[in-house]
């Protein structure tokens, strides 16, 4: 696709006009100077629409991000921690990584939801869930996020709600569902959320490229907070 973009060939359309927030947003300012590849102004004070934490020890950025969503962004923001909030990481391991960022969300979250174990994963009634690819007999798509309503433990079926509707997953249908208090970059792109946290830190070396960064902060409609 690269190739043929630039081979001059191939009529080509560039999309620059930003919907997602307004044109002189802070989030938009440091987006374009991340992909320029200058380091993002960053506000004397903690305010404004992008924020920046210094920490070096992952044990204190993970203790950070559950600090921000369960205290910081629902009292000072007024931001509800479970749907206005989304945790971005590059990738799935580590103690930064999607899958331990979940387990230590979901805790924080959702401590008294009723437990359902599925493969290495545990599900808890209540919790925030994502669809991992397209189902169009149930009207679901990659990307979408609901929450757990209930399970059927004996025939191993899911009912979950998402925005006005309700649906009702098989046993096989609910191998598409993760836990999504925390998902990767990769997995966000097209989708927006008010507020995005997003750990960038050199556990995580080998994914850290501009357009990655790029990708997360721009996902952020409100507020961004890398740590």
């Amino acid at each position: 696709l690269k190739d043929i973009i630039t081979s001059g060939i191939i009529p080509v359309v560039r999309l620059d006009t930003i919907f997602r927030q307004g044109l002189m947003s802070q989030i938009i300012v440091n987006s374009h100077r991340i992909n320029q590849g200058i380091m993002p102004e960053i506000p004397e004070n903690d305010s404004g629409e992008y924020r920046f934490i210094s920490e070096e020890d992952p044990e204190k950025v993970l203790a950070e991000i559950i600090r921000q969503v369960t205290q910081e962004l629902p009292v000072k923001h007024g931001l509800d921690p479970l749907w206005d909030v989304q945790v971005l990481s590059p990738m799935h391991k580590g103690i930064l990584g999607v899958e331990n960022l979940n387990r230590n969300l979901q805790q924080a979250l959702n401590p008294e939801g009723r437990p359902y174990r599925r493969g290495n994963m545990e599900f808890r009634i209540g919790d925030k869930v994502m669809q991992t690819r397209n189902n169009y007999e149930l009207e679901v798509f990659n990307g979408d996020i609901g929450y757990l309503m209930d399970i059927n433990e004996k025939e191993g079926s899911f009912q979950v709600g998402y925005d006005d509707r309700i649906v009702l997953y098989s046993s096989s249908e609910a191998d598409d569902l993760v836990i999504a208090y925390a998902t990767t970059i990769h997995k966000a792109q097209g989708s927006e959320y008010t507020c995005v946290i997003v750990p960038v830190h050199t556990q995580h070396y080998v994914m850290l490229a501009r357009n990655l960064l790029y990708t997360a902060v721009t996902r952020g409609k409100r507020l961004v907070l890398t740590i």
